[in-house]
């Protein structure tokens, strides 16, 4: 698929349409705004292979857990996001006939997400006999008013005479995919179609979620606003209108739908009818041109904080724009009931839940980029799920308050149900601590430790000292039975990525509750008696486990194994499979995947860039050279860890290599995977790749530290980072760095290792 889309460094564009990609289209030109989203399906209908998407941020549905031998400790059931009822439909007639695009030859068809004002358009061109028909249709879901969508559908004649029609349309006749049996998970609660609009309302079976959609439209001839009679359909699932007309030669009609969505997170389901009544009418009296302007007046904002320019470089400079702005669609951070699934709103692999991608992937994004609460509510939704996941471990045998957050969650319960994910990829524990300290570093905010962060932290380590077993053999304690991030081994003993997480966690609980102690006293006793924490005995284990911990070693190379027994393998390197084989997950057996040295994504690497500063270049170098070979990047999470640390070491061209992979696996699809939707969380590495990568950026001694460098082929890199109040502007080319302090006090930091006082209004400028 590298190189379908056209490079352009502010939109995504289809010239030409494939019916073979159009799912990988309607993944890729996918439109949200925190509050929903759409995948890019068309308004008309299609009759050819589409995954029809329409999903509604914190709706979704309990699917029974259905395993061949079921296992104490399962979740009882997955949780996966709903495709909701379908708010973009349009069937459109012409002649008479369907306008179909799975059946009717297009011409001149292009299709563009301009990421800049955050809209999806498409034009092309079809011929009724010899009679050509121009057709332009643009949509958005506002970032202003996030529960309305718009709709402008265009017909111009060139020289056509004859009936159109417009029947614009709620469907919630819907499905997903993966649903068991053509399963139906809502029940259609009220609908309504009456000349001019419609509503409909459902609700999710099990959850009790309800949904409510109203509809209306406006339709100009040439300008002119029409009154025409209207056909209505209503039925119980599905309401209509249908407008015919007679078009002329040389004429053009345009229909303008308005669409409000309405959720019960946030309305009363008594009175969502009339709510999304007055949100429809709001929206209708703005118009959609009103409407647009507000719209991307939020982008201009979204934009003015996050965007990153590339000189030099399309196709890296449209990468990174794009997982800029699906980043920015996808969460706003006003909610913080709300997390990042995955997939985000574009698809319903992963069920749209919770992952440690955020903690590890997507906090330091929103750090930089957006206002403090932003990142602060990702850690508060944890905090709120902090009594479910003292459940989830006391189901797998853990006692006195131990917590394990779930792998996969829509409300802080466990809810994926593959024994070596749900019972052993415990590092993602790690991931939630790290995320606080990560936080608190970046922002200074060490009230959070005292307000949710340290019960958070207490919790964790809990589950740590008890997940760790003391090993007569070894005189060590070890850690049995674990996944480590390399999904492509499971049940190792000591992963050391695991081992080093929780040594890290029990090492910073301590200093956090010594901190408390002594700056917060009393929320430190209101803690101690709240947990029933032992301030003697429970850091006296805590200790004894971080002096005696075993982390297996390659002694001869000074390797960190990423497991016992890991030298045990064949080992073979990534760039002798046969490419035919690649990837391998989709052609080999999980048999042989397991008994092989391949390694799915960053592992041992992982605790590296996380913990960068603990090691010397040389531990990097080594570690680097022996793991990076071996993997195979077939998971979104890959590609960018390995880019930041090739970049710390001086691989600029492997640096590059890896971030073209990160920032452009899906619009190159590089996993034969991005029909099922796009990898919103991996987003997040890519900007990290960026920033801390060639940008050079990290928390060094509690102070900000650039040391940038340019792969070969950019000219310039310039970006924003938001810090403690400030607005810092960042300008790297081939011999200098500068940076500006817009906005805010001044700030020390460091600058290509030197320590320095940035003014206020000021500017330093250093070689490279």
């Amino acid at each position: 698929m590298k190189g379908y889309y056209k490079a352009d460094p502010w939109s995504i564009i289809e010239e030409g349409f494939d019916p073979s990609m159009h799912e990988a289209s309607e993944s890729i030109f996918s439109l949200g705004n925190g509050r929903m989203g759409q995948r890019a399906n068309f308004e008309e209908r299609y009759s050819g292979d589409t995954l029809q998407g329409t999903y509604l941020a914190g709706v979704y549905y309990p699917d029974k857990t259905r395993v061949g031998w079921w296992k104490n400790g399962y979740p009882e059931y997955f949780a996966k996001v709903l495709n909701a009822p379908n708010w973009t439909g349009i069937d459109v007639e012409i002649g008479g006939e369907a306008l179909d695009l799975h059946t009717i030859k297009t011409v001149e068809f292009r299709r563009e997400l301009n990421m800049k004002q955050g809209y999806l358009e498409r034009t092309f061109a079809i011929y009724k006999g010899e009679n050509r028909l121009e057709i332009e249709v643009r949509r958005f879901l506002s970032m202003k008013r996030n529960e309305t969508g718009a709709i402008r559908y265009a017909i111009r004649s060139v020289d056509y005479s004859g009936p159109v029609s417009f029947t614009p349309y709620l469907d919630g006749n819907v499905v997903n995919q993966d649903s068991n049996y053509d399963e139906k998970f809502w029940d259609m609660e009220v609908s309504k179609a009456v000349p001019g609009s419609a509503y409909l309302m459902a609700r999710t079976r099990k959850t009790g979620f309800v949904a409510c959609m109203a509809m209306g439209h406006m339709v100009e001839l040439n300008g002119e606003h029409l009154e025409q009679e209207q056909e209505v359909v209503q039925r119980e699932d599905y309401v209509s209108n249908r407008i015919s007309l007679e078009l002329g030669q040389g004429e053009e009609v345009i229909l303008y739908k308005f669409v409000s969505i309405l959720t019960s997170m946030n309305h009363k389901p008594e009175d969502m009818v009339i709510s999304a009544v007055k949100v429809l009418a709001g929206a209708m009296a703005a118009g959609f041109e009103g409407l647009f302007k507000e719209h991307v007046k939020v982008w201009e904002e979204k934009w003015a904080h996050s965007d990153i320019v590339i000189e030099g470089d399309t196709s890296a400079q449209q990468g990174i724009r794009f997982n800029i702005f699906q980043l920015n669609q996808t969460y706003t951070g006003t909610d913080e009931r709300l997390n990042i699934g995955p997939k985000g709103f574009t698809g319903e692999k992963y069920g749209g839940s919770t992952y440690w991608d955020t903690e590890a992937y997507m906090i330091p994004f929103y750090l930089s980029t957006a206002r403090q609460e932003v990142s602060r509510n990702l850690l508060v939704y944890r905090y709120k799920h902090l009594g479910k996941a003292i459940e989830n471990a006391v189901k797998l045998g853990f006692t006195g308050g131990a917590a394990l957050y779930p792998m996969v969650t829509m409300n802080g319960e466990e809810c994926h149900n593959e024994w070596e994910i749900t019972f052993e990829e415990i590092h993602r524990n790690g991931a939630i601590a790290f995320a606080i300290y990560n936080y608190i570093r970046y922002t200074g905010d060490k009230d959070y430790l005292a307000e949710c962060g340290l019960e958070v932290l207490i919790a964790i380590s809990r589950f740590w000292r008890q997940r760790i077993t003391w090993s007569e053999e070894k005189q060590k304690y070890v850690m049995l039975g674990v996944t480590g991030p390399n999904e492509y081994e499971n049940n190792v003993n000591n992963n050391w990525y695991t081992n080093k997480m929780a040594s890290w966690t029990l090492s910073y609980t301590m200093k956090a509750l010594d901190y408390l102690k002594k700056t917060h006293a009393s929320s430190y006793d209101t803690l101690v008696a709240k947990t029933g924490f032992d301030p003697k005995k429970e850091p006296a284990i805590w200790r004894d486990i971080v002096e005696k911990l075993h982390f297996p070693m390659e002694e001869k190379s000074g390797v960190f194994l990423q497991q016992d027994g890991f030298m045990d393998k064949e080992q073979r390197m990534a760039a002798d499979l046969d490419p035919a084989e690649r990837p391998i997950n989709q052609h080999w057996s999980w048999d042989r995947i397991l008994r092989s040295c391949f390694i799915k994504q960053a592992d041992v690497l992982q605790g590296i860039f996380v913990f960068e500063d603990e090691f010397d270049r040389d531990t990097m170098e080594r570690n680097f050279d022996f793991y990076e070979p071996r993997t195979v990047h077939e998971s979104s999470l890959s590609p960018c860890v390995h880019s930041i640390l090739a970049t710390r070491l001086g691989r600029y061209e492997k640096a590059y290599e890896m971030y073209l992979r990160t920032s452009r696996l899906d619009l190159d699809d590089y996993n034969n995977e991005v029909h099922e939707g796009l990898h919103i969380t991996s987003m997040g590495g890519t900007w990290m790749s960026v920033i801390y990568g060639f940008g050079g950026m990290k928390v060094k001694e509690g102070l900000l530290s650039f040391e940038p460098a340019l792969p070969e082929n950019w000219e310039a890199l310039s970006f924003k980072i938001l810090y403690r109040g400030r607005i810092l502007q960042v300008r790297i080319d081939k011999e200098k760095v500068g940076i500006d302090n817009l906005e805010g006090e001044g700030v020390d930091l460091y600058l290509m290792g030197s320590k320095i006082h940035l003014e206020k209004s000021g500017s330093l400028i250093a070689d490279l």
